[in-house]
């Protein structure tokens, strides 16, 4: 529980962050994630998690100030080498952010696992939450999504090189330069997509902001090859788990299929932003984020008994 005013949010929320007042005002953002390689290269896994990590604070609309480094690894079964890629690509992603990796705690596991633990800054005036999407806005996703079914393709061996490598560009780039531009708009709700999927963290919105929101199936863009593989079926356990809880909050049309509705849901790893944002403003922020990925999804509207209606 919150225990003093200094603790904006906490364990009992659901924002992307921890976040804590600091006397002078500033807001001091912190957060922690890790996982197993989902990629065979040591390097852009590395890379991956480290961006994957540091979302959580471009989606509270912070600035990244270092990180820490958290590392499991079967020191005896694995080369070391292993290991120092998978580190390295963790410090270029950071490098990349900006920001120094000044430390971190290893233990050893019998499986590798890399995140990071990230710190960052605020105004409090400035700060981004997954509450206040209001009636009225449109909904925006920066990323292409898929990534949960790509990534089980490839372990096992289903997935063609072009589809991998689409898959990795979208997971290692940071969300980074969609926070920048989203500055210099007015959004009223931020969140970004992860482990849960899109209609996970679109749930966790509208619950948060007492509305209710309608997408439509066929604005939300794919990664290349997700489709097919999901058709082929590939699909990741963790999706159809994002199913089964959304199913008790969302109206899925008649005229979607079992297969739709699962590809909806899918599981993501390093996802794009999902904004909530005034409907004049939202054309020219996708314009401005200059991405073929970035789309307009849906609508808030007033809370009814759903709190998500899915569209064909």
């Amino acid at each position: 529980m919150k225990s003093n005013n200094s603790i904006i949010s906490d364990y009992t929320s659901t924002d992307d962050a921890a976040a804590v007042r600091l006397d002078d005002g500033r807001i001091l953002l912190q957060t922690v994630d890790f996982f197993t390689p989902i990629v065979d290269d040591p390097y852009l896994f590395g890379q991956i998690s480290a961006a994957n990590s540091l979302s959580d604070i471009y989606a509270m609309g912070g600035k990244p100030l270092f990180a820490l480094n958290i590392v499991a690894f079967p020191i005896q079964n694995l080369e070391k080498s292993i290991l120092s890629d998978i580190m390295q690509g963790g410090a270029d992603k950071a490098n990349e952010a900006g920001i120094p990796i000044v430390g971190g705690h290893s233990v050893d596991d019998s499986e590798p696992k890399y995140g990071l633990v990230v710190t960052g800054e605020v105004k409090e005036k400035s700060m981004w939450t997954n509450t206040g999407a209001r009636p009225g806005d449109s909904l925006v996703l920066t990323k292409a999504i898929g990534t949960g079914i790509i990534s089980t393709a490839i372990k096992k061996e289903k997935a063609q090189d072009s589809v991998i490598e689409s898959a990795v560009e979208s997971m290692k780039m940071l969300n980074k330069s969609a926070a920048e531009t989203l500055q210099d708009f007015n959004p009223s709700a931020v969140t970004d997509v992860t482990g849960f999927g899109l209609i996970g963290h679109l749930i966790e919105m509208c619950k948060n902001s007492q509305v209710t929101a309608e997408i439509n199936f066929s604005d939300i863009k794919f990664l290349p090859g997700a489709i097919e593989l999901a058709n082929d079926g590939i699909m990741p356990g963790g999706s159809k788990r994002n199913l089964e809880y959304s199913e008790k909050f969302v109206e899925f049309s008649n005229e979607l299929s079992d297969l739709q509705k699962l590809l909806a849901c899918d599981a993501q790893t390093s996802g794009g932003l999902l904004i909530s944002i005034p409907d004049d403003e939202a054309d020219e922020l996708i314009k401005a984020l200059d991405s073929s990925s970035a789309s307009k999804i849906g609508n808030v509207i007033n809370q009814d008994s759903n709190i998500i209606s899915v569209n064909p």
